[in-house]
């Protein structure tokens, strides 16, 4: 298994995330530091999971993983609204990987949350497991090319998430993937999906609360052969 990921980010993306400001947005209560060109749509519709699962009555989970984090604007405000109890956050993108450090150090954050920069799940401790993955991954494969918030050339991303998050799930784990309807549709991760040892158990927007952002959808998996949860909206 590799130890370093790539470097993801070209010599001008690195220039102009140097000069680029801190910012801070909090949520009940965390601060949680970004600089603006690594929201890719966290701290806006990455927020419907907070309603959505709250609404959903989900009980609070024990560990979760927040995949292609960025700045962790979904996994510090599940953390802050109290719907998990530990949190495991990992990027390729070394910046979001300090912003994610810095909003750990200013809250004092260091026992609950692990911070890993990561080639896709490839830096992720083997002997890590989750309850439930959320994430804002890239969306596009036929625009936006070279947005590494954004584009997924070929769906592979996605394929090599899928390909190896099952040995990372906890026997009743939930994988929840905010997906944007406006580049997909989850025909185009059922196969993937399947090849990775899971099963397809949600599959929709999930009648989401009002004031929700209406183009974006959830796909939901668990582990070949394991009873969904009681809260998750089936297929």
């Amino acid at each position: 298994m590799s130890t370093r990921p790539r470097d993801a980010l070209t010599l001008t993306e690195k220039a102009k995330s140097i000069v680029e400001r801190w910012r801070e947005v909090e949520y009940a209560g965390v601060k949680v530091s970004y600089k603006q060109r690594l929201d890719g749509g966290g701290s806006t519709f990455g927020q419907d999971y907070i309603a959505w699962l709250k609404a959903l009555e989900m009980p609070r989970q024990g560990r979760v993983f927040e995949w292609c984090s960025g700045p962790a604007f979904i996994g510090f405000s599940m953390l802050a609204h109290g719907l998990c109890d530990t949190l495991f956050l990992a990027d390729i993108n070394p910046w979001a990987v300090e912003a994610c450090r810095r909003t750990v150090e200013r809250n004092g954050l260091g026992g609950r949350v692990t911070v890993v920069h990561s080639d896709n799940l490839e830096q992720v401790p083997p002997s890590e497991r989750f309850d439930l993955v959320v994430g804002n991954p890239p969306h596009f494969i036929d625009r936006l090319e070279g947005n590494l918030r954004a584009f997924d050339e070929g769906w592979e991303i996605h394929r090599r998430f899928y390909a190896s998050i099952g040995r990372f799930l906890t026997p009743t784990g939930v994988c929840l993937i905010q997906e944007n309807a406006q580049g997909s549709k989850t025909d185009d991760f059922r196969r993937m999906i399947a090849d990775g040892g899971l099963d397809l158990v949600h599959d929709g927007f999930g009648h989401p609360p009002p004031g929700c952002h209406p183009r974006f959808y959830y796909v939901g998996s668990v582990l070949n052969g394991a009873t969904p949860p009681a809260w998750l909206p089936k297929r």
